[in-house]
This record gives C-alpha cells, sequence and structure tokens, in this order.
C-alpha cells in the first residue's frame, strides 16, 4: 500500500465521519415532525422506554422506525432513491409497480394463511342476527386486474379473481353479491383509477352504482343527470407516497353533481358535527384530496336526504365506499356509513334501533384481504 492509498483511505474515513457527524448535529437540531405530506403518513414518535420493552423487542424495533421516519431531510432522501431507481430501470417500490402510461398499480398478495374462514364467519353470524336486513356484497377487483396491460413486463400481479370468487361463492344465497369486474372491464379505456392513487375515480365509482342499482331494483341516475365538475388538477395520491416513485403528472378529481338541487344534513356522529354537504371542499387544499368525499373516514357517518318516505341503507365499508355513496344518496331516506376500522359498537345493534332495510357492504378486494376488522361485524371489538 503506497503514501496516496493511505491519503485516500484517511480522506474517505474522514468525510464519512464528518457526514455521519453533520447527520446527528441535523437529527437533534431538527424538531421530530408528526406526519409526513410527501407520505401521507403519520411518523414514529420517540417510544418510551422500559425494561419491559426493552426485554421484549418492542422499544428497539419502534426505535429503529422513529429514527428511519425522523431522518434530516428524509424526503430528499426519498426522492433521491426513487429518481436512482428509475434511472437504473427499477418498475417496483414497496409494493407499487411503476406502470405504463403514468400509472402506479398496487400490488395484490393475499396471504397464503388468511382469515377468510374468520371473515365469512362474521358475516353469516351478523346475516343470522339480521334476518330482516336485505344484504349486498360488493368486492371491487383494483387496477392491478382490470389494467393488468398497464403493468412492466413479467410483473406478479396475484388473482384478485380467484380471491373474489372464493368469496362469492363461500356466502350464503340470501346475501347478495354484486360482481362489478364486467361493468368495470367493459368501461376499462375511461378513466376508472386514479393513476397516482389506489382509489378507483369518481367515474369508476360511477359505472359500479349503475350495477348495484340493478341488484337493487332501482333506477340509477343517467350521467347527464349530473354536472360534472373538475375540482383538482393537483392530486398526488396513496400510491405516489407509498412509492416513493417522483416525477409522475398529478390526477384530477371530479365531482358528479346532481342537475337537481338536492339537501343533505351529513352527521359526524363521533365528532358531534353536521354538514350540509356530502363534500368537504377545503380538503382539496390538503395532500389527501381524496377526502373531498365525506371528509375521509370516520367510524359512523349519518346521512339524511329529502327522500322522507324512502328506504333505510347501511353502508359497511373501506374509502373506495366514499366516492359511491352520493350516488346512492338520491335514492334512501337515511344512509348509515360505518367503517369498522374505526366503529367499534355492535353492528346489528345500529340496524335494529335505526330500522334499516338494506346493507352494502363495499370493500375493495386487497382492503377485504387484509384488513382484519371486518371480523367485528358479528358484534363489535368489545
Amino acid at each position: 500500500m503506497n503514501r496516496y492509498d493511505n491519503i485516500y483511505r484517511c480522506t474517505m474515513a474522514v468525510g464519512l465521519l464528518l457526514f455521519i457527524g453533520a447527520m446527528l448535529v441535523l437529527q437533534l437540531l431538527t424538531p421530530d415532525r408528526e406526519f409526513s405530506e410527501a407520505e401521507n403518513r403519520v411518523l414514529q414518535q420517540m417510544p418510551d422506554f422500559s425494561l419491559q420493552s426493552l426485554a421484549s423487542g418492542t422499544f428497539t424495533s419502534a426505535f429503529e422506525k422513529y429514527v428511519s421516519d425522523q431522518f434530516p431531510v428524509r424526503d430528499v432522501w426519498i426522492g433521491v432513491k426513487s429518481a436512482t431507481d428509475r434511472f437504473i430501470g427499477k418498475k417496483e417500490s414497496n409494493g407499487v409497480y411503476l406502470g405504463k402510461d403514468g400509472y402506479l398499480i398496487q400490488q395484490f398478495t393475499p396471504p397464503a394463511n388468511g382469515d377468510l374462514p374468520d371473515k365469512l364467519e362474521a358475516v353469516r353470524s351478523f346475516d343470522a342476527a339480521t334476518p330482516a336486513l336485505r344484504k349486498y356484497v360488493m368486492l371491487v377487483p383494483t387496477a392491478v386486474t382490470l389494467l393488468a396491460d398497464k403493468l412492466p413486463a413479467y410483473a406478479p400481479a396475484g388473482d384478485e379473481r380467484a380471491y373474489l370468487d372464493q368469496v362469492r361463492h363461500s356466502l350464503d344465497s340470501d346475501i347478495r353479491f354484486v360482481d362489478v369486474y364486467p361493468a368495470l372491464d367493459a368501461q376499462r379505456e375511461q378513466p376508472i383509477f386514479y393513476k397516482t392513487d389506489h382509489h378507483w375515480t369518481t367515474r369508476g365509482a360511477y359505472y359500479a352504482y349503475r350495477e348495484l342499482c340493478k341488484q337493487m331494483g332501482i333506477t340509477p341516475k343517467a350521467e347527464e343527470d349530473f354536472n360534472i365538475r373538475q375540482v383538482t388538477d393537483e392530486f398526488y395520491g396513496t400510491l405516489y407516497s407509498k412509492s416513493g416513485f417522483r416525477h409522475m403528472q398529478p390526477d384530477s378529481i371530479e365531482l358528479y353533481l346532481p342537475k337537481e338541487e338536492a339537501k343533505y344534513t351529513v352527521e359526524y356522529v363521533d365528532e358531534q358535527r353536521t354538514t350540509d354537504s356530502l363534500y368537504e371542499l377545503e380538503n382539496l387544499d390538503k395532500k389527501d384530496k381524496y377526502a373531498v368525499f365525506l371528509n375521509g373516514n370516520h367510524a359512523l357517518i349519518k346521512i339524511t336526504t329529502a327522500h322522507s318516505k324512502g328506504k333505510k341503507l347501511l353502508v359497511v365499508k373501506d374509502s373506495y365506499a366514499n366516492s359511491l355513496i352520493p350516488f346512492l344518496a338520491e335514492h334512501f331516506s337515511e344512509i348509515y356509513v360505518a367503517d369498522l376500522r374505526y366503529y367499534e359498537e355492535d353492528v346489528a345493534k345500529l340496524v335494529r334501533d335505526h330500522d334499516i332495510h338494506d346493507m352494502l357492504l363495499l370493500y375493495n378486494i386487497n382492503t377485504f384481504c387484509t384488513d382484519l376488522s371486518i371480523r367485528n361485524i358479528s358484534g363489535g371489538s368489545k
């Protein structure tokens, strides 16, 4: 080893130490952030220390996540990594594919030993407890199935349709399964999914609404009955946040507003807040612009319409329902919206207390596959 090699190694070591030192100083001087706008998620805070949490490993795990989440200029590093990945041709990041035509598409990977039997048993128990309630189940295939031609070459997509059929054939005969795949597939050349977000667009939700109306025996509103209004063209959604892929074109969000004036009372029950609109337009100035629909997710929402002699509907759902429910408000006197990720009360009691006639269980297939809260439908989590 010659003198120049020693100088080079020493220079590199000093540079590395200076970099680490600078990062440590920045870590100490930079206040911890609670939320990342770029990633659209809550960041890990400094965990409380105890000998018990240290022994169990929970403190170490939480601390590692804290250091990662609070790393100085984290968003800059994510952008650098994304640019590097795209430069070397990488088409997948954090379970999200970089697809054709600017689409980001979430993988579907059902667990090998899933808890589907437990979920179906919970639905059966709820069905037995509410025999007079007409029930409809809509599980929505996502873009990974309906826009499979947008996936990178040889990308494993999983089989959403097989999982969907497994659920369909496992339901009791009195529960009506609403298959929206054919209706959405027929419109796949239309923008039925956002490019940077995992949700369907309002147009996609409209096509599913028409299919649901067929099953319910009600006449859907024609597209001509709505004023279609674009309310933003600067929407970067969940997949943009999750993947880290940057330099994408933003999405636009449309609202289908009835041409005939409609009056609503929307009560956010837990928050004890009431409004007269199905849309929270202030959320268009925030990162999560999809929350323009029903102000995002809440434990329980009660919607009262001007159709005083109409039926009452319960929607048990994930966030896919948020953009479809405004269409249903044209056909029911009251709609109760329960999100089991937050609603901890007895759903059957909710049905009895409010004399609800119909129920729609609406999830995208990915959420239904992975979310455990659906098991609470048979009696709440208490």
